[in-house]
Formats: C-alpha cells, structure tokens, sequence
C-alpha cells in the first residue's frame, strides 16, 4: 500500500472540505497542526500522527503533473491544485486513511487520486493498538525513523521527487549532524534536484531489493544496518562491492543528456536581475525560456525573473537554492544556488537537457552561448559535457558513466587573474577562442565531442594549467 497519496483538483480546497477529508478516520480521531499551520495532521487519540497532509499547492506550470506523476488518462494538466498526504509507516491504517483523505477531496471537488488504486471515501476505523507502536523520535512528517546518525525516509512511489517535505528533513538531518537516506523499492528513480540533495557523504539512497538486499542506488555498494544507519558491506580488506543489480546492462544507451554547469558573479547592487544567465542558457539549447520555477517538486510558479530575485533578495545573506523546469517534450531542467559573497552575487547553475536516439544535442550553440554569457551575464566558468542516460533525465538505481567533457569556458575576469598570455597557451595543443573584447577576452576551450572517457585528463591538466598560474 503506498504511504503518499495525491488529491488532483480543479478547485482549491478550502477548510470545510480538508476537515472533511479528514473524518476519514471517523469522529474518534484528533487533528493537529505544523509549521504555523502549513501542515494539518490526523491524529490517533493518543496525539500520534498518523496521516499528514500539507497545504495545496496551485501548480501552473505546464507538463508538471505528467513529469512527476506519468500520464495517465485521468491526471489533469496544469492550472491544478495538489494536495499531498504523507501516512505514518507505523500504523497499518495509515495508507488507507492517507487514501480515504484523497479521495474525499475528489469526490467534493471532482478531481482525481493519484496513484488512482489508493482512492476511497471509506472510514477506516483505527484498529491498531496504537499504545504498542513505538512513539515516533520526531515530528517531522517525511522521516520515518530517526536515530543520532540518520533520518531515514521511506518511499515506495515510482518517483522520489525533492518535495517540500523531503527538503525539511534534509534541512533537519543537516542542521541535527545526521544523513538522510531515503529507502525505496529497485523500481524507483529520482528526479535530477533530488539526486542533487542526496550527493555525497553521508546522504544516501537506499535501495531495498528482493534478490540483493540493500545496496545504494548512486554507488551500487551492497548496504547493511549497522550503529543506527545504513553503512557499506566491507570485506576483510575493508573494501565495499557493488550488487548485482546495480551493474545491470543499461537499457538507455541511445539517450543523452546534455549537461551545463555554470557560475555566475554579479556585483550586489539595487538594479540586480538574478536568473537571467539561465533563462539565456535556455532560449539558446531549447528556443524557449523556462516553464516554472520554485524552491521544490513540484514546481508551480511560472517563470519569472523578477520572483526569483525578490526570493533571494528577502533570504539574502542566507543562500537561495531553486529549481527550474522546461516545457513539455523538451526535456530539461535545472537546479540553481544563489550565494552571496564578498564578491558580489554569485549564481551555481547546473543545467540538464535530455535527447533520445533520433535527436541531436545542439552543441554548435555552445560558443555562441558562452559569449553571450561572458560579455552580459558575469560568467566566471563553464563546463559542458554530454552522458548516455535517460531522456527524461530521472536517475534509476543502476550504474550510469559519468558525464564527458565537450568544452569548458573561462570568464574574462577569471582570464585576468590567471593572465591572458597564461591561459592562451594551453597544454596538449589544444585550441581557445577568444569570446567578447580583445581586451579582456573570455576564453573557450574545445575539448572533445563528448566520447573518449580520456577527455577527463585532458580537463584536469587543463585546470591545472590555469591555478598553476
């Protein structure tokens, strides 16, 4: 039985109809709220949460739902208000109830339940004894088990998407010292931002396979639970191996992925536009801006600039991480944190566009894109490479080659502090091409056609070069 359920309406919930949705459980159960009220959940007579719904959230962006829920025959597109229940893992009742709650809002406001199999309008009498589950270590919605090392999250949804619940507990764990892992089934994938979230020690994906245990869905390393958190299976010579699973013979060899990974700096003053260096990167790889943006999946707002920078600015100094999606049948989407510095504003955006067999990443608008960025949006670098992996840029629990070089671009003002006459003679012969004033040029760098593995070195001895100075 699936632990989240999804209430797709036309019409906003109000109140009246959350509070109706909530006697799913029968008068007998209590009602509590989070976050200044953000968060409404339904209580077991003890206090105990057993089903918490987060407030709706009005989607407006086109192809959201479809992007992270399929598309099936019933889900309606976008403008659509999408109410999220998340149920307790610890109680028998509580995915019945979390769907019961969904399907009430349905029926009262003629949406739709996703996944479609949860919905009911049933009251689901609590049957458990709750007086012999365990109390839960904390009240965050997303974490189902907490200890000192880790708070770990179970989802058995197709999607694992970087959720307003999931980045609160990623917020908590990093503030508390503690990893997040999240547990699924082998048939889950994530989405780019939250694979992003879970990079690096000591986050972790957690995936719980009938045939191969546990085993972690980035690095393929065989799992086990050991000292309140899920830690390698090392052999006598402290090495980790990789499930079978993992290194599964890909079915995706004929899609790519287009990566652009670029920084920005710009001075902090009133006049400041932030998003802009994106929204050019995308007009130029797709002929449109982005669809939507927002702080989590899913991401409701239209695009604007203006938004964006008001977000960051009433943040500022604390940094600002967004993200960015496209229209739909052009996949792509982008992740962005906006850091004040002594510098001056700077923008980390990490942009990813997906193509299947018959399409051709468009990777002679690279230098012209790169130019544009240079002469009028603060570029300091940029790195494009090319991945064989899936189109709709979702990451399975299976290995995937890294990404390879294509070209990588040197800001004017990083040119001036290696020195022009520096960074113009590059090691192995490769070839620059000075961008904008002769002056102060920016420099671009062609490095391979995003094949040969071997690019790597070729990069490294590149960077090399240029701290070296």
């Amino acid at each position: 039985m699936t632990k989240d359920v999804i209430a797709l309406t036309s019409k906003m919930p109000d109140l009246r109809t959350l509070l109706a949705g909530l006697y799913a459980g029968g008068p007998e159960l209590g009602v509590n709220t989070l976050a200044d009220g953000a968060v409404i959940q339904l209580c077991a007579p003890d206090g105990r949460p057993l089903v918490s719904v987060e407030a709706p959230i009005l989607i407006q962006v086109p192809g959201e739902t479809a992007r992270l829920l399929g598309t099936g025959p019933d889900l309606p597109d976008s403008p659509v208000w999408w109410t999220e229940a998340r149920a307790s893992t610890a109680v028998a009742e509580g995915g019945r109830l979390a769907g019961s709650f969904a399907g009430r809002l349905a029926t009262v406001l003629n949406g739709t339940v996703w996944p479609p199999e949860a919905a009911s309008t049933d009251v689901v009498p609590l049957a458990t004894d709750v007086a012999a589950v365990p109390v839960p270590a904390t009240s965050a919605p997303a974490v189902d088990v907490l200890t000192t090392k880790a708070a770990v999250v179970i989802q058995d949804r197709p999607l694992v998407t970087m959720t307003s619940w999931l980045s609160d507990a990623l917020r908590g764990a990093t503030t508390d010292d503690r990893a997040l892992q999240i547990v699924t089934p082998p048939t889950t994938r994530l989405t780019l931002p939250t694979r992003t979230a879970l990079h690096g020690h000591p986050n972790r994906w957690v995936v719980q396979d009938p045939d191969h245990g546990f085993y972690d869905g980035l690095s393929g390393a065989l799992l086990h639970w050991r000292g309140g958190t899920f830690t390698p299976v090392l052999d006598e010579n402290g090495t980790a191996s990789a499930a079978k699973a993992f290194t599964a013979t890909s079915t995706d060899a004929d899609e790519r992925q287009l990566i652009l990974s670029q920084r920005t700096r710009h001075p902090a003053d009133e006049d400041l536009i932030l998003g802009r260096a994106l929204e050019t990167a995308w007009q130029y790889l797709t002929g449109a801006p982005p669809a939507g943006w927002s702080t989590a999946e899913p991401v409701n707002l239209p695009w604007s600039t203006r938004q964006l920078t008001d977000l960051a600015r009433n943040r500022a100094p604390q940094p600002t991480w967004l993200i960015a999606v496209g229209r739909p049948g052009r996949p792509a989407i982008a992740t962005v944190r906006i850091t004040r510095t002594p510098a001056g504003v700077e923008e980390d955006i990490t942009l990813t566009l997906g193509y299947g067999k018959d399409e051709t990443p468009p990777l002679d608008a690279i230098e012209p894109l790169a130019e544009t960025l240079a002469t009028q949006h603060g570029l300091t670098s940029m790195l494009t490479s090319l991945r064989s992996a899936r189109r709709d840029l979702t990451i399975p629990p299976r290995f995937e080659a890294p990404p390879v070089p294509v070209s990588f671009t040197l800001g004017s003002e990083a040119v001036r502090d290696v020195g022009l006459a520096q960074a113009l003679r590059p090691p192995l012969n490769l070839s620059s091409s000075r961008l904008g004033p002769p002056t102060e040029p920016a420099l671009h760098y062609l490095l391979g056609d995003g094949t040969d593995p071997r690019t790597w070195n070729t990069l490294q001895q590149l960077t090399h070069h240029l701290k070296g100075a």
